[in-house]
């Protein structure tokens, strides 16, 4: 039976035969026979490291930054690895990506990005590459979706967070780039001003509508001519304090109206 751990062939030109020295290292005890085996187990599987880096490149890190983090997620790898789980190249190819992926994460990645689009975005990255590698050029939608079993519209959204690992200042010219465009701040748009006051008026219309003459009126001379409630009580030969309830109960009315119609169109 084989050894385990020991695979008959392997399965890059990077990945070295140490199944012996795998074993060799649990037997020993920490001290500089084991800190020298180590290393030289670390050394052997580096170029593997690097090779998972570069598939990293371009995407806003430094290469040489990338290779210290696979460097570090192949020490991971040696010190936590047993030979029971099988190849030490199957163990640690995961442990490296785990953490190239999670020094994107919390050190490049400047938009957020739910876990669920990070996943398209892998998705549409890989199938994107294998098309590109069988036929140049940029894939349409239609094959990427193909290629990765998604719908279109995902395939859009994996595209979109492509370009999420960096974000773009507001202070970033617009357009030219001579130094004389506007900035993409310039460029942004605001809430107009009165915009809420209008959807309030609007919402709050058929309930005035729908008012007695004597509310509609008190309503008018209050907040339309700007009355106090003792010139309106005057006007119309009724309290000051009848009038503070009239104003109170239509408003309250009006209002209960407005969200009971919000409620229903939602």
């Amino acid at each position: 039976m084989p050894t385990p751990g020991r695979t008959r062939t392997r399965n890059h030109d990077d990945a070295p035969d140490t199944v012996e020295a795998f074993a060799r290292l649990t037997t020993l005890e920490p001290g500089p026979a084991h800190d020298a085996l180590r290393d030289d187990l670390v050394a052997q599987w580096l170029p593997m490291a690097r090779r998972l880096a570069g598939r990293y490149r371009n995407r806003g890190a430094e290469l040489e930054d990338l290779h210290q983090v696979a460097a570090m997620g192949l020490v991971k790898a040696v010190d936590r690895y047993e030979a029971a789980r099988g190849a030490f190249e199957a163990y640690a190819i995961p442990t490296i990506d785990g953490e190239l992926k999670r020094h994107f994460r919390d050190h490049l990645w400047a938009v957020h990005v739910p876990r669920r689009v990070q996943q398209l975005r892998n998705k549409v990255r890989v199938a994107r590459r294998d098309l590109q590698d069988v036929r140049p050029g940029e894939p349409t939608i239609a094959d990427l979706a193909a290629r990765c079993g998604l719908d279109e519209q995902d395939v859009r959204e994996g595209l979109e967070a492509l370009e999420s690992y960096r974000s773009l200042s507001l202070d970033v010219e617009s357009r030219g780039g001579d130094g004389d465009g506007p900035a993409l701040a310039d460029t942004l748009g605001t809430p107009e001003r009165g915009f809420d006051t209008v959807v309030d008026r609007e919402s709050v219309k058929p309930a005035l509508r729908a008012l007695p003459e004597r509310e509609c009126r008190i309503l008018h001379m209050r907040f339309f001519q700007d009355m106090t409630q003792h010139q309106i009580a005057a006007e119309l030969g009724i309290s000051q304090m009848h009038v503070s309830r009239l104003l109170s109960s239509t408003c309250t009315r009006i209002r209960n109206q407005a969200l009971a119609e919000y409620r229903h169109a939602a």
